[in-house]
């Protein structure tokens, strides 16, 4: 089988099969073996998260929501209006400019920001495993049309010389 590794690699690439890169070389394997290159990054990418990234990706994810926006916007609504109506008894927890909001907006802020900082590294680190398998099945195919190509021009050949020979 290395054999045949080593000729598909030398009429591919022009180089021997150690020396090609290990993409390459996963693409020589899977042309040799008739077998599917991709695999389902989503699953091989998230069967491989902790459970602190997978947490971080859910609040990234409703962090960034409407429901989170709205539901944000009617805390602040709310603790504003009753902080205002209770200001006229003298009772507010939190009288204007509401320094106990903007103390906890800061540290969610504070918060947040990391969390959803994490999750972006790792969509990106994702990104990165799905261009890599891209690539590989670009060669792939082009290698394949090249060699289907090829076999045709060869049968394209036979069969013009067999027409020649019956013309005889």
């Amino acid at each position: 089988m290395m054999k045949y590794f080593e000729n598909l690699a030398k009429a591919v690439f022009g180089m021997k099969f150690k020396a090609l890169n290990d993409q390459e070389q996963r693409v020589i394997e899977s042309i040799a073996n008739k077998a599917p290159l991709p695999e389902n990054i989503n699953i091989s990418f998230h069967e491989n998260l902790t459970f602190g990234q997978k947490l971080a990706d859910k609040v990234a994810s409703f962090g960034g929501s409407w429901t989170f926006i709205m539901l944000f916007a009617s805390i602040m609504l709310c603790w504003m209006s009753i902080n205002s109506w209770l200001i006229l008894a003298d009772q507010a927890f939190d009288p204007y400019p509401y320094i106990l909001l903007n103390l906890a907006l800061s540290a969610l802020a504070a918060l947040q920001a990391p969390i959803i900082m994490m999750s972006q590294n790792r969509q990106a680190a994702k990104d990165r495993v799905e261009i890599t398998a891209n690539y590989e099945i670009s060669l792939k195919t082009d290698i394949e049309i090249t060699r289907l190509h090829q076999k045709i021009d060869e049968l394209t050949d036979i069969l013009t010389a067999q027409a020649h020979k019956t013309d005889i």
